[in-house]
């Protein structure tokens, strides 16, 4: 029977998850949390939180939007306006005017360097020179030679003058 237990626990997610544990507790005549981490494995706080669910009759919330890395503007609010700035001198539209795109000269490594030279940012807060690059692009830079320094075509070979 604990296998069986221990399966079925293992295919339930969230609070029907904990509803189960409970509930084998309470079938089984134990209200110790624990005695299930002991002889099932179970995590006592789980059956704790599942016991509490089932006498209250309300399921728990998980909250499952405050997992994970939060994004690079929440550690640091003034990131992007400080990236703007840097690179809106480095930059221009696209030179067909077909899209708002802007193009910038500068990638993200020497973004990142200029933001810790002139924006006093140290090399241990700022994100990588790749989620920079990411930031940038979000903004909608791109990264691409100024059409004002391509060099000119040669023409010897194919003009006769």
């Amino acid at each position: 029977m604990k296998e069986t237990f221990i399966e079925t626990a293992g295919l339930l997610k969230g609070a029907a998850r904990r509803r189960f544990m409970a509930r084998i507790v309470k079938s089984l005549g134990r209200d110790s949390a624990n005695w299930t981490k002991r002889e099932l494995g179970w995590n006592r706080k789980t059956v704790q939180k599942g016991q509490q669910e089932l006498a209250s009759g309300v399921p728990g919330t998980d909250n499952y939007s405050a997992r994970g890395r939060k994004k690079a503007e929440e550690h640091l609010p003034h990131l992007l306006t400080d990236i703007q700035a840097l690179i809106d001198g480095a930059s221009q539209t696209d030179g067909t005017f077909r899209t708002t795109q802007l193009y910038t000269r500068l990638s993200a490594t020497v973004v990142r360097q200029q933001l810790i030279a002139q924006k006093g940012y140290t090399d241990a807060t700022l994100p990588t020179a790749k989620t920079i690059g990411e930031k940038m692009n979000a903004l909608g830079y791109r990264l691409r030679p100024v059409t004002k320094s391509k060099p000119k075509k040669n023409c010897r070979d194919r003009c006769h003058l």
